[in-house]
């Protein structure tokens, strides 16, 4: 039981000791990817990220085993690349420092530490995704209404937003079109047995059938 859990580079790093650790990580990595693809959608770039990840990290490590000066640096560098990466969401941030984790378990020859612990991990996150914690019946929207001027926004979608949605907020108002008009930014959930065309209709009587769109975050925030 010692020898399946000791270090693979307890002899000093050579070729075969390389080859099996990178062989592990990319493993360890592809199970990641199919862990976060599953059941959810996960882009192309993410699955690629997440099986190449580990063996990235599991080289840096080898390379700067025992050297203080190249692993400050090298941390150094590793802080640059969230300046050149899009904000991802909480699961993405996960899935990647589970690669990282995995990345640096391969990276000191801990082979069975990485499978067992990537094993559990990806296992937990498989059931949450089941059980469907956290999720909710019906998905946030968000809601853009322009109105003219003259119409008051504080309260004149109330009654209507009440009617079609179990949560909503007003996140901003702005004026538009010199001034003319404003535009109002909200979040909703609709209810279980609503149909979106009957709000957006309901909101066109009452906003004199300016514009008005209503969809998932990333693609309202690009009208």
């Amino acid at each position: 039981m010692e020898q399946i859990f000791a270090s693979v580079l307890s002899g000093g790093l050579t070729l075969g000791s390389y080859l099996i650790s990178t062989a592990v990580s990319l493993a360890l990595g592809a199970i990641i990817a199919f862990s976060c693809s599953f059941k959810q959608r996960c882009t192309q770039t993410m699955m690629v990220t997440l099986v190449l990840l580990p063996a990235i990290v599991q080289t840096v490590i080898m390379m700067v085993n025992g050297n203080v000066g190249t692993g400050i640096a090298v941390a150094g560098a590793f802080s640059l690349v969230r300046f050149r990466s899009a904000q991802g969401n909480a699961k993405d941030i996960a899935m990647i420092f589970l690669a990282m984790a995995v990345g640096i378990a391969t990276g000191t020859g801990y082979i069975a530490f990485a499978g067992i612990f990537t094993i559990i991990i990806c296992a937990v996150y498989i059931i949450l995704n089941l059980l469907g914690i956290g999720t909710r019946k019906s998905e946030e929207k968000n809601l853009k209404i322009t109105i003219p001027e003259s119409l008051d926004y504080s309260e004149v979608f109330d009654d209507i937003l009440n009617k079609f949605a179990t949560d909503w907020r007003l996140l901003e108002v702005k004026t538009v079109n010199m001034g003319a008009m404003y535009k109002l930014h909200y979040t909703i959930t609709l209810k279980a047995d609503v149909r979106e065309k009957d709000l957006i209709d309901e909101l066109r009587c009452r906003n004199g059938n300016l514009e008005i769109s209503c969809g998932r975050s990333s693609v309202v925030e690009q009208l």
